[in-house]
C-alpha cells in the first residue's frame, strides 16, 4: 500500500493540451466520480506523459477495455454503482494481467490486503503525492509493454509456423516471401505486395495482419478495380447523411472500419488519379474526412496494398502518383508467378486436391505420369487461382471417370503444356521434366547458373550433372 502528502496545485486547466495529442502516448483509464479529482488525475497523467481517459463509473470503465487494452486502469474505490473492488474483479476477468491501481480515501489495511490479493497493481491511500501515483502507473505500463509484446512475440510464432499451410512451397522464393512476412508483420511500416493476378497477394496481406500487433483489430480489403469510378470515394471515406442523393444516413468508410487493424487495397493502381491526393492526406494526417462532413475523423491504422504490375511502370503511365507509391511502398514483398516456382506446383495442387477431397467427400484420383508432368510444364497463366481451380475440377470430376489434368486446363490444347517423352515411360517422362524445368530456369536468368541454382535450391555439384546428364547449356 503506497501512501504519501496531500494532492497540492492541482489546476482544472490543463496545461499539456497539445502534448496530449501525440499518438504514442499510453491511455491511463482514469475511474472517478469526483470532478475534481478527475481534473487533476487528467493533469498528473499527461505532465507523466501518458494520455488520460476518464469515466465516472465501473460500468462506463469496463466497456472500455479489451485483452488488448495498451494502458492501465486508476480508480477510486467509492464509486457509484459498482465499487472499485467490484471493478478489479471484472477487470481481472477481462485480462489477468490488465493493471489496476486502486485509490483510497480511508487507510482500510483488509482492503488493500484484499485488494492486492485480487491481483491490484498498487493500493494507494489519499491523500498522496502525485509523483508516487506516476511512479506506480509507470510501472504498471511497463509491465503491461512486456505482457503484451510477448502474447505478440508467441502470436507471431504460433502463425509463423502456420504460413508454412497458407503460403505452401519449398521453392527458395516461397521460403524468402515466408521470412519477409514474418520479420515485417512485427512492425507498423506500409507494405506494397506486389505479384501477377492469382498469385495470392490478399493471403500475403492476411498473414501480415494475423501476425501484427494489430491482428484482433480489423482487416479491411478493398478492390479497387470492383468498385465503379462513382462510388470510391464515398466507399473509402465514409459520407454523412444527405451529403449526395442517396445518402440517406451517415455511413463510416473503409478507411473508418479498418481502425485499430489494417486496411488492404488490392489492385492499387486502377484507383481514380484524383482520388489519390486525398488518400494521401488521410495517411499523412491520420484522419478521414468524409463526404459532407463537417470535421476529421481520427484514424490508426497499417496500410497495405497491392499491385499487378510494376508500381514504378504505373507512375510513367500515369496511374499512380509518385507521392502515394512512397508513402505505401516502405516494404516492397514481391511474389513469384508459379511458373517460377519450380516442384511447388505439385505440392500445391495435391494440397486443394486433398482439401476439395474432404469439402466434397470425394477421392483424389491418382495422378498419371502425363498429368504429372503437365502440372510441371505447364505456364499457368492464372497462378496459383488457376492451379486451385483445376484441382476442385479434378476431384469433382473423379467420380465421372479418369479425368485428365491437361484436358480439364487447357480443353485439349496443347500451348504451354509439358511435352511427354516418347514411349511415355516414367523415367523418360522424369527426365523430360526435369530438362524442361532447368531450361526455363536458365532461360529466366538469362544463363546465369548461380540464380538458377537459387530458384531451383538445388547443390551446385547437382546441377552441374544434371546439366551434364540431360545435355543442357547455359543457353538451355
Amino acid at each position: 500500500m503506497t501512501g504519501g502528502k496531500a494532492v497540492e496545485g492541482l489546476a482544472t486547466t490543463d496545461p499539456a493540451t497539445t502534448e496530449a495529442d501525440k499518438p504514442d502516448r499510453l491511455p491511463v483509464l482514469i475511474v472517478d466520480d469526483d470532478p475534481a479529482m478527475r481534473a487533476g488525475l487528467r493533469q498528473w497523467m499527461r505532465l507523466a506523459g501518458y494520455e488520460p481517459v476518464e469515466t465516472v463509473d465501473a460500468e462506463t470503465a469496463l466497456q472500455r477495455l479489451s485483452p488488448a487494452f495498451p494502458g492501465c486502469v486508476v480508480s477510486d474505490v467509492l464509486l457509484p454503482g459498482a465499487s472499485g473492488m467490484d471493478l478489479l474483479r471484472k477487470v481481472k476477468a477481462i485480462d489477468p494481467e490488465l493493471p489496476v491501481v486502486l485509490l483510497t480515501g480511508h487507510g482500510d489495511v483488509p482492503m488493500a490486503v484484499e485488494a492486492m490479493r485480487g491481483g491490484a497493481a498498487d493500493f494507494i491511500e489519499k491523500p498522496f503525492d502525485p509523483d508516487v501515483l506516476a511512479a506506480v502507473v509507470a510501472r504498471a505500463l511497463d509491465h503491461r509493454r512486456l505482457i503484451l509484446e510477448n502474447r505478440a512475440l508467441i502470436r507471431r510464432l504460433e502463425s509463423r509456423d502456420g504460413l508454412e499451410a497458407r503460403l505452401i512451397g519449398d521453392s527458395a522464393a516461397m521460403r524468402r516471401v515466408r521470412e519477409e512476412i514474418a520479420h515485417f508483420a512485427a512492425t507498423d511500416a506500409s507494405v506494397l505486395v506486389i505479384g501477377e493476378t492469382g498469385t495470392g497477394k490478399e493471403v500475403v496481406a492476411r498473414a501480415l495482419h494475423e501476425l501484427s500487433g494489430r491482428a484482433t483489430g480489423p482487416f479491411v480489403a478493398v478492390n479497387c478495380a470492383a468498385l465503379p469510378d462513382s462510388m470510391v470515394e464515398a466507399e473509402l471515406f465514409g459520407h454523412e447523411a444527405g451529403a449526395f442523393t442517396s445518402a440517406e444516413k451517415a455511413r463510416a468508410g473503409r478507411i473508418e472500419q479498418a481502425d485499430g487493424g489494417v486496411l488492404f487495397l488490392d489492385e492499387l493502381t486502377s484507383m481514380p488519379l484524383a482520388l489519390q491526393p486525398k488518400l494521401l492526406r488521410a495517411l499523412q494526417e491520420r484522419e478521414v474526412d468524409r463526404l459532407g462532413g463537417k470535421a476529421p475523423v481520427p484514424v490508426d491504422l497499417r496500410m497495405v496494398s497491392a499491385a499487378n504490375m510494376e508500381p514504378r511502370q504505373a507512375v510513367e503511365d500515369n496511374l499512380l502518383r509518385q507521392d502515394l507509391l512512397f508513402r505505401l511502398n516502405a516494404i516492397e514483398i514481391r511474389i513469384p508467378p508459379l511458373r517460377e516456382r519450380g516442384g511447388d506446383v505439385r505440392q500445391l495442387f495435391d494440397s486443394f486436391a486433398n482439401r476439395f477431397s474432404a469439402e466434397y467427400r470425394m477421392e483424389v484420383p491418382a495422378l498419371s505420369a502425363d498429368d504429372a508432368a503437365f502440372l510441371a510444364g505447364y505456364d499457368w497463366p492464372g497462378n496459383v487461382r488457376e492451379l486451385r481451380n483445376a484441382a476442385e475440377r479434378y476431384v469433382l470430376s473423379g467420380a465421372m471417370g479418369s479425368p485428365c489434368v491437361r484436358t480439364l486446363v487447357t480443353g485439349g490444347r496443347v500451348e504451354g503444356a509439358a511435352n511427354a517423352a516418347p514411349g511415355g515411360r516414367l523415367k523418360d517422362l522424369l527426365e523430360s521434366y526435369e530438362r524442361q524445368v532447368i531450361a526455363d530456369a536458365l532461360r529466366r536468368h538469362e544463363g546465369r547458373v548461380a540464380d538458377a541454382i537459387e530458384e531451383l535450391d538445388l547443390p551446385r555439384r547437382t546441377f552441374n550433372e544434371k546439366m551434364a546428364r540431360l545435355g543442357l547449356t547455359r543457353s538451355g
